[in-house]
């Protein structure tokens, strides 16, 4: 058995991807802070470190040694493993996601993902769906009306979009059939990276990417379908009774949802990793996907400072009565795309 390529190599890739992980929800803090401050005419954080750089080390260090306190009324078991519970699906959501192309390091040749698995979209959805059941218990296990308000309001936000983001997945997955030998397409986000497309079929997809970013939105609990943790309703819903770093763990999940959402985006709709001269220098992939990444991040931060949060009939109603039936008609167009090519 060949113990390197099975275990060790895997292991050090999972390690640092979660270094990269960590440090970079630690950082998309600091980066929305900077950009909101910019959009409303402010600083933003400057007081730690260059241009407050220092401000996520300050943050880290406030939450681990804040003093915890449990109210006496939750269900401790539950209340204790609902942040782990959260987090631990948003950080193996990036495991299936390719963030650069295949290097030679020591004379092995080293694919920059996690796991190639065949069911890697599959694998995506299904994680993401586990995670919710953190929130959900969170809010259920801390006794409290509002934080259980925030976890049905989570449920049924969730379940309602995830099927528009699934039938838009549906639909982009049927283009893969015209970018493999046999036709029979894949689920593999390695594979959905390396496939060449006709250029009409790469527009029609990138034409689902609006649809679906308003999924990613809602999936993520993002401004303005903030309504789990509603400040202004549920005085921050779920996590209410949370504090420390049970309440620290809940924010890193936020902002690892959105590195993940948007990884899986730039995977599906914008070439992943590829980009001029990749061949030559395979380590550029890695830059490329990265900045693809920070911009998707920054069109996150930039919805949620710009639109004004709606009213949570009107979440449910437009997905229910606009989003699903224009990706059913999107699959069918696909599907008849495809047929016809």
């Amino acid at each position: 058995m060949d113990w390197i390529s099975l275990i060790l190599i895997p292991a050090i890739k999972s390690l640092i991807l979660v270094i990269v992980l960590l440090t970079g929800f630690a950082y998309a803090t600091w980066f929305e802070r900077k950009l909101i401050g910019r959009f409303q005419q402010r600083i933003g954080p400057n007081r730690a470190w260059t241009f407050g750089l220092g401000h996520p080390i300050a943050d880290a260090l406030k939450m681990i040694f804040k003093e915890e306190i449990v109210p006496s009324y939750v269900d401790k078991i539950l209340f204790v493993m609902a942040p782990g519970l959260a987090i631990v699906p948003a950080l193996l959501i990036f495991a299936v996601v390719p963030v650069g192309p295949n290097i030679t390091l020591f004379g092995r040749e080293i694919p920059l993902v996690v796991a190639d698995v065949n069911i890697g979209l599959l694998w995506v959805l299904a994680v993401a769906g586990v995670g919710v059941y953190g929130i959900i218990l969170g809010g259920w296990a801390s006794n409290n009306k509002y934080s259980l308000l925030g976890a049905l309001r989570t449920s049924a936000q969730m379940l309602s979009y995830e099927l528009p983001m699934g039938v838009l997945l549906i639909a982009i997955l049927l283009t893969t059939a015209l970018g493999t030998a046999d036709g029979a397409g894949t689920l593999s986000l390695v594979q959905i990276v390396n496939m060449e497309l006709p250029w009409y079929i790469r527009i029609w997809i990138l034409l689902a990417f609006p649809l679906y970013f308003i999924t990613m939105l809602a999936e993520t609990s993002r401004k303005p379908f903030d309504f789990p943790e509603t400040e202004n309703e549920l005085v921050a819903g779920f996590q209410t009774e949370y504090g420390s770093i049970k309440f620290a763990l809940f924010y890193m999940t936020e902002y690892l949802h959105i590195l993940g959402a948007s990884g899986v985006a730039v995977s599906v709709f914008f070439g992943g990793w590829r980009g001029p001269f990749v061949e030559q220098a395979p380590i550029l992939g890695v830059f490329y996907f990265a900045a693809k990444l920070i911009a998707m991040v920054f069109l996150f931060i930039w919805v949620s400072a710009s639109v004004p949060r709606p009213r949570y009939d009107q979440l449910l109603r437009f997905c229910w009565t606009f989003l699903f039936p224009v990706s059913l008609v999107y699959l069918a167009i696909t599907a008849a795309i495809v047929i016809l090519l």
